[in-house]
């Protein structure tokens, strides 16, 4: 596993965004783990966030595109950093662009917020997490109505690898196969699960024997047949 995966999956506990435990989600299942990225809140913190995203989209997709898009609200700061660590790390320049939630119709007017796009957009879209597409189904039908873009992908932070509620494959997948885009993470919990078994991180094992056999019970029950 390449180095910045390991040094993000510790950022991710450290950051206390993905905890272990016993966590109700929002589609009724019971899990192990749960991942809020909402706790990155220091400049610190989404500055080394937009770095790891930057490597994983340069080493997933590489840096052939024009424009970063983010959905609201998590997509906003997720785009603006990451398209500052790729000018920062890689010299390129990328724009952000983010959708609001409603358009505004006074001042800087329309439905987007940032860059405009325009017809020949090479757009890469960035989320946090994807668990069942809503954002994105929502959000495609904007890309589209605003310009003529080609839509290379989609990359997030982590890949649950558990399947949809209405199919047997991941919620990554389901877009990919859906939109007809390339979809990547910067880990998925196959990777989190390998690098903290019974390691320790910040003084204390967060993944013992007890939270891997609930891990592996969740996947047994819920995981995806095929996943990124």
């Amino acid at each position: 596993m390449e180095q910045y995966k390991q040094e993000f999956i510790e950022f991710m506990v450290e950051s206390q965004v993905l905890k272990f435990g016993d966590f109700t989600l929002k589609s009724g299942r019971k899990s192990p783990f749960f991942m809020n990225a909402g706790a990155y809140v220091t400049g610190t913190q989404l500055r080394k966030l937009g770095e790891y995203y930057a490597k994983a989209i340069h080493d997933n997709f590489g840096l052939d595109f024009d424009v970063l898009f983010g959905p609201a609200y998590k997509g906003i700061p997720l785009s603006v950093a990451t398209a500052m660590a790729i000018s920062e790390l890689y010299g390129k320049d990328v724009r952000y662009c983010s959708n609001r939630k409603e358009a505004k119709d006074h001042g800087d007017t329309g439905i987007l917020l940032g860059s405009s796009l325009k017809d020949g957009d090479r757009v890469m879209m960035i989320e946090d997490v994807t668990t069942s597409g809503k954002s994105i189904e929502e959000t495609f039908p904007i890309l589209k109505a605003q310009a003529d873009v080609q839509v290379q992908g989609l990359i997030v932070s982590l890949n649950r690898m558990e399947r949809g509620k209405d199919s047997d494959i991941s919620a990554l997948e389901e877009v990919s196969q859906k939109y007809g885009i390339q979809t990547a993470a910067i880990v998925d919990m196959a990777d989190v699960t390998e690098h903290l078994y019974n390691k320790e991180c910040q003084g204390k094992v967060v993944i013992d024997d007890t939270i891997k056999a609930a891990i592996d019970a969740y996947y047994e029950q819920y995981g995806a047949k095929t996943n990124k």
